[in-house]
């Protein structure tokens, strides 16, 4: 099959970055033909997604609009696999060039700012169907800035992916979560999958080997990835004293990942490590892939303190690899992967509080055998969730929509 992979840039970034990144070479290797066709060469401090080198590369931002649809209509497609572009008008012209899929990784077409949470009176997620009636709550729920005129254009930008998305044979996505929001949207059952991502996609196939702890060491928490306030870092970093008291064991938290409040959390954390000696918080930035392997190898505890309504959070998933249990704010996505008592602890989420996050905190780690249990649990979850069970779900959904 010739599939020709839509999206907004060429870097690998976020998630939609490492699932291209994992996708393409392995829909390569099995023997189909791929190619990518995207807006802009962005974000520049990011590598460049590893495309095979058959493959063909057409940029909207060096072409132009005109000649790079042309490019791509010249190839002869039987299917484009689109991700998400910037500009609808951009959208509208690909889509006339042949059957489309488009995958959900986030809340594209179903919130104005993308977010899918309320920060008045208190961070909460958001349950509505999208609609001329969000931008009445925009203000008083606080559901992003503060400008009217980004409101607006931020709105109708939406409301243009909501429509281009009728024009999709199928949408797919990789938790029930998102499938669900998808239909609640009025997109037919039928038309949206879930093709269940593998817990390998944002890691290759490193290694998965686990570091031995002693009862005697410090817990070793750790949080990987974008720092910015519904993240969740300040909340985790508040809960942290309750739960040394608690625990009566010192706890080392790590940061992996960057982001707009890492400023804040830096300063947060310094101001706490002053009154609690037994608590240690280091920031490590944006760690290659092997890097982040030897972190995930070496911790105790995956701590997702998501605020947001997480569609997936393969990061926990990620972790799981290495035996690493995932405490997490039950939100969006995560319950898809993540069951309380098996493969971790999943807080109360609606809404998300330092206090529920504290209680399971203490609840993964206070007791040693049911630690240890949930260890043996993230394995076993992760295990479940394998690239090549999503690339037969995928190829099923192509094959439907190219015939």
């Amino acid at each position: 099959m010739r599939i020709a992979f839509l999206n907004w840039n060429n870097r690998r970034f976020g998630g939609s970055g490492s699932y291209l990144g994992t996708v393409m070479p392995a829909l390569h290797a099995a023997g189909h033909e791929v190619a990518l066709w995207h807006e802009v060469d962005a974000p520049s401090d990011h590598p460049v997604l590893p495309i095979p080198e058959s493959a063909p590369v057409w940029s909207v931002a060096r072409l132009g609009l005109d000649v790079a649809v042309d490019e791509l209509r010249r190839w002869q497609p039987d299917l484009l696999y689109a991700h998400g572009l910037l500009e609808p008008s951009v959208e509208d012209l690909a889509l006339a060039v042949a059957p489309a899929v488009f995958f959900a990784h986030d809340y594209y077409g179903t919130c104005i700012s993308g977010h899918k949470t309320m920060t008045r009176p208190v961070v909460t997620p958001c349950h509505r169907t999208f609609g001329w009636q969000c931008m009445a709550e925009y203000y008083p729920k606080r559901c992003g800035g503060l400008s009217p005129v980004t409101m607006v254009k931020q709105f109708r930008r939406q409301q243009d992916r909501l429509h281009l998305l009728s024009r999709y044979a199928a949408i797919v996505t990789h938790s029930g979560h998102m499938q669900q929001e998808y239909v609640k949207h009025g997109f037919p059952a039928t038309r949206v999958f879930n093709v269940k991502c593998s817990a390998s996609m944002a890691n290759g196939s490193a290694s998965c080997g686990r570091t031995q702890r002693r009862p005697q060491d410090a817990w070793r928490l750790l949080f990987a990835g974008r720092m910015d306030r519904l993240k969740g870092g300040s909340e985790l970093l508040q809960s942290l004293r309750d739960v040394q008291q608690r625990l009566r064991r010192p706890l080392q938290l790590t940061f992996a990942g960057d982001g707009p409040a890492r400023a804040a959390w830096e300063a947060e954390a310094a101001a706490l490590c002053r009154v609690e000696p037994d608590v240690q918080v280091t920031f490590r930035g944006w760690l290659t892939s092997d890097a982040l392997a030897a972190l995930y190898a070496d911790s105790d505890l995956m701590v997702l303190p998501s605020l947001w309504p997480e569609p997936l959070a393969l990061v926990g998933l990620e972790a799981g690899r290495y035996g690493l249990p995932t405490v997490a704010f039950d939100v969006g996505g995560i319950s898809d992967w993540l069951t309380p008592g098996v493969n971790g602890i999943l807080a109360p989420g609606d809404p998300p509080t330092v206090q529920g996050l504290a209680d399971a905190l203490v609840t993964a780690l206070a007791d040693a055998e049911a630690y240890e249990q949930l260890r043996r649990g993230a394995e076993q979850a992760t295990s479940e969730f394998t690239l090549d069970e999503h690339l037969r779900r995928l190829m099923n959904v192509f094959e439907e929509v190219a015939q």
